[in-house]
Formats: structure tokens, sequence, C-alpha cells
């Protein structure tokens, strides 16, 4: 019996001995904002010391995914339409949905051979222009969108390949398994990364603005210490400088 007591005692002390498990933060984002995301995660991590997960995607698989009960705490989308779906399904902290990002498109190639303008695509001499599924990915949409107004989208159906997500489109182009790619300029600036070919800035009338909207799905203290610190001015100049226009950052 006093040994029973004794390995009781013991094992007590080594339960609370062990250090508390931290509390983890479960954040999903559309593949074009991942970069500047996972760098403002790292930069939280390492001043609170709390695990931050990331889950990659575009838009409408991550938002699939959430609708069917994915662990989500906060999701930053490419686009204003599915959190505000959301929004109405009331799977959202209440007043938590708003803008961060507001992106823009490029056409890029990796040839530095000849300007990009907006004849380029008009010309016969290329086989591929990689896009994303504009049915799940709000950059695939705006995509869509230029090359309807250019009158090209239906005279290009056959050289069109669509990846499921922005990533999937930007590696198209530099695998060299397509020429072209309409892309998010974020891809193309991220810091320290080598010069790729040449890109042509899309005209922002040419589509409907790219608003990307950010929702909490839960609420805790360490969500709102996250919130505070992404939109502090050190993590809004890093977004800025990965091409993003940021909106007012002001509570």
């Amino acid at each position: 019996m006093r040994h029973f007591i004794l390995n009781c005692f013991l094992l007590s002390v080594l339960v609370f001995a062990l250090p508390a498990q931290a509390e983890s933060l479960r954040i999903a984002v559309a593949t074009n904002f991942s970069l500047p995301l996972k760098a403002i995660a790292a930069r939280f991590e390492a001043k609170h010391q709390q695990p931050v997960i990331v889950i990659t995607g575009s838009t409408g698989k991550l938002y699939a995914q959430i609708m069917n009960g994915a662990p989500v705490d906060i999701f930053f989308a490419a686009d204003a339409n599915r959190p505000a779906k959301l929004e109405q399904e009331n799977r959202i902290i209440a007043g938590s949905r708003r803008s961060y990002a507001i992106g823009s498109l490029v056409l890029w190639t990796l040839s530095t051979d000849f300007p990009l303008n907006s004849q380029t695509l008009q010309q016969d001499d290329f086989r591929y222009l990689a896009i994303a599924n504009p049915h799940l990915a709000p950059y695939g949409l705006a995509a869509q969108q230029f090359l309807t107004q250019q009158g090209l989208w239906k005279t290009l159906q056959k050289r069109i390949v669509r990846g499921e997500n922005i990533g999937q489109a930007y590696h198209f182009v530099k695998s060299g398994n397509a020429e072209y790619g309409l892309i998010a300029l974020s891809q193309l600036l991220q810091p320290g990364a080598p010069d790729q070919g040449h890109y042509w800035l899309i005209p922002a009338e040419s589509h409907e603005p790219i608003v990307q909207q950010v929702v909490k799905l839960n609420d805790s203290p360490l969500i709102r210490q996250f919130m505070q610190f992404f939109y502090q001015p050190e993590s809004q100049a890093l977004i800025q400088r990965y091409g993003y226009q940021t909106p007012d950052a002001d509570e």
C-alpha cells in the first residue's frame, strides 16, 4: 500500500511538472497571400512563443473545408465573397469581417526577349497561358474578366491551362509548361528572391477589384492578439512590400 501511494505521488509530480501544451492558432490563407502571412506568423511566434499552423489553398477550397467543419480560427480569403457567405451562414465571430488587402493581377513570362503589353496575348506565338481556376480562385476570376474584356476568353480556350490555385498557375510557367501566366503580383515580389523574367501589371479597370477579406471563426485572447499584431505598422509594411495595397488598419 505504501508503495502504491508513493507511486501515485510520483506520477502526480511528473504530470504537474510537464510543461503546459501551448495553445495553437490555426489560420487558413489563400495561396496568393501565403508568403506574407507566413512571414507575419513567424514573427508572431518568435515574439509570443505561440505556435501558428498555416493552411494554404484556393479560397474556394478553403471555404468548402470550413463549411464542412475544418478546424480554423482565422480565414484570410482572396475575395470578399466567401467571407460574406460565411457571415450569412453565421459561421464567423460577429463584426470580424473586414478588408485587409487589395491585390494586383499581372501577366508574367520567364522570357525577357520582348516587352509585355495588352497585345501580347493577341499573338499566335505561344502554346499555353496559365491561370487559376476561376471557380475556386479570385485571381483566376480576375484573369477571366480581363481576358473577356480583351475578347480573348473564348478564342484562347484551347491554350488556357488552369491550376487549382494561383500557386499552381505560377508553377506552370516556372516549370516551362506554359509561356505566360496571369498571376498575383505578390508572387513575384518575395523579398530577397531573384528576378524572374518580367511582368506587365494588368490595368485595374480590366477586372473587378481584388479586395481580400479576413474573418475570425473563433474567438480567444490568442486570436485577438494575433489580429492586433497583424495590423501593426511593421506587419502592414511587410504586406505592402509584397505589392498589396492595405486598407486603413485602424480598428
